[in-house]
C-alpha cells in the first residue's frame, strides 16, 4: 500500500534540502514554517536519523540526508510524470515520450521529429530532458528517458541499441593570428607541441578517448590544457587565446572574427549524433521515431512483432549518415567509428 504521509514527507524534505532554510522551503510551499519543521522532524524520528543541521544560518544536510537527497530527487521526479499521466489520461492524452539530448541533438535533431510526431500524434506528450552523453546510457537502463540522441558509440551493453544519425568533418580551431593559421591544410602531427582545448572526458569519454588514440597513432600525445563541456567552450577558449582545438567543421558559424578554422590534411570524420534505445523496454512510440528517422537517413529498423517486442539491429540501406571515424579514414583508432 502506498504510504502518502512518506511521500508528503519526502516532498518537504526536497524542498528544504534545496532552499537549505526552512523560511523559504516553507513560503515555496505556501505553508508556514512551524508545520514545516515539525514534519521534518517526524520524519527524522521515522527514519531514525538526523536529516539537517540547523542553525541561524540556515539548515545544512548531515551526511545522511546528503546521501538520501539523489534518491528522493529521482522518487519526486517520477511522482510528477504520474502526475502528468493520470492528468493526460483523464485529458483524453494518448501518450508520453522522454528523450534525453545533449544540446546540440536540441538544435539538429529534435525540432524537426517532434514538430513531425505532434502532427501525427496530436495527444502525445514528448518530455525532453538535457542530459550529456555519459548519461545516455545510464538514463536508458533505468527507464528515466525512452530515447536518447547523444555521442555513442560501440558496445554500450547488452539492452542497448544505437545508431549514427548526423556526421561531420574534424577541422582546427586556432587563433587567426596563429603560425598554422597560414597554412590551408594542417597534419595532426604539427600539433604535438601546441596546447589542446578538448571535450570533456566526463561527457563524453568515447569521443575523448579516441581522440587521444588518433593523435597518439599519428606519433604523439596531445597537450590537454583544458577540458569543456561542449564545442562552443571549445571555440571559446581558442578565442581567449588559451589553446587550439578539433571541433566539427559545421561549428564554424558559432567563431568570433578572431577565430580560424583550417582543414586536416588526414580526412577524420565524427559522430555528431546517434539515437539510441533500450531494447528491453518496449514502447510502440520508440518504434515510430525509429522509422521516422530511418526514412530520413537511410537505413531500416527492423521489428518482431506488429510493434516492438523487441529492437532488432538496423538494416542499413544506402546510408547516406557514415559512422565517425569510418575505416575507410587514415588515422583511425582500431574501432569501426567513435563518438
Amino acid at each position: 500500500m502506498i504510504n502518502f504521509r512518506l511521500i508528503r514527507h519526502l516532498w518537504l524534505f526536497l524542498a528544504v534540502a534545496e532552499e537549505q532554510n526552512f523560511g523559504r522551503a516553507a513560503k515555496r510551499l505556501g505553508m508556514s514554517q512551524p508545520p514545516l519543521s515539525e514534519q521534518i522532524q517526524v520524519l527524522e524520528q521515522a527514519l531514525k536519523v538526523k536529516l539537517f543541521e540547523r542553525s541561524r544560518r540556515g539548515a545544512k544536510l548531515t551526511p545522511v540526508g546528503a546521501a538520501i537527497l539523489p534518491a528522493v530527487r529521482k522518487f519526486a521526479e517520477q511522482l510528477e510524470r504520474l502526475e502528468l499521466a493520470v492528468e493526460e489520461a483523464l485529458g483524453g492524452q494518448s501518450g508520453m515520450l522522454t528523450i534525453g539530448a545533449i544540446s546540440t541533438a536540441m538544435f539538429d535533431v529534435l525540432p524537426g521529429l517532434i514538430e513531425q510526431l505532434k502532427e501525427a500524434y496530436p495527444h502525445l506528450t514528448v518530455s525532453v530532458r538535457e542530459i550529456d552523453s555519459v548519461e545516455a546510457v545510464p538514463a536508458l537502463e533505468a527507464g528515466d528517458i525512452d530515447l536518447a540522441f547523444a555521442r555513442l558509440d560501440g558496445d554500450l551493453g547488452a539492452s542497448i541499441q544505437s545508431v549514427p544519425l548526423l556526421e561531420d568533418r574534424l577541422v582546427l580551431a586556432l587563433p587567426s593570428d596563429h603560425p598554422l593559421a597560414a597554412r590551408t591544410r594542417i597534419s595532426l602531427s604539427s600539433l604535438s607541441n601546441e596546447p589542446l582545448v578538448m571535450f570533456s572526458r566526463q561527457v563524453s569519454p568515447v569521443y575523448f578517448d579516441n581522440l587521444i588514440a588518433t593523435c597518439r597513432a599519428s606519433g604523439f600525445s596531445p597537450r590537454v590544457l583544458h577540458e569543456v563541456r561542449s564545442v562552443a567552450s571549445q571555440i571559446a577558449f581558442v578565442s581567449y587565446g588559451q589553446g587550439i582545438a578539433l571541433v566539427p567543421a559545421s561549428m564554424k558559424k558559432l567563431a568570433p572574427a578572431n577565430v580560424v578554422f583550417r582543414a586536416l590534411s588526414q580526412k577524420l570524420s565524427v559522430v555528431t549524433t546517434a539515437v539510441a534505445w533500450n531494447t528491453g523496454r518496449p514502447n510502440p512510440l520508440i518504434a515510430e521515431v525509429l522509422a521516422r528517422l530511418g526514412a530520413q537517413a537511410g537505413w531500416r529498423p527492423t521489428f518482431m512483432g506488429p510493434l516492438q517486442a523487441r529492437a532488432m539491429p538496423l538494416q542499413p540501406v544506402r546510408s547516406s549518415v557514415a559512422p565517425g571515424f569510418c575505416q575507410r579514414c587514415r588515422g583511425a583508432p582500431g574501432s569501426r567509428y567513435w563518438r
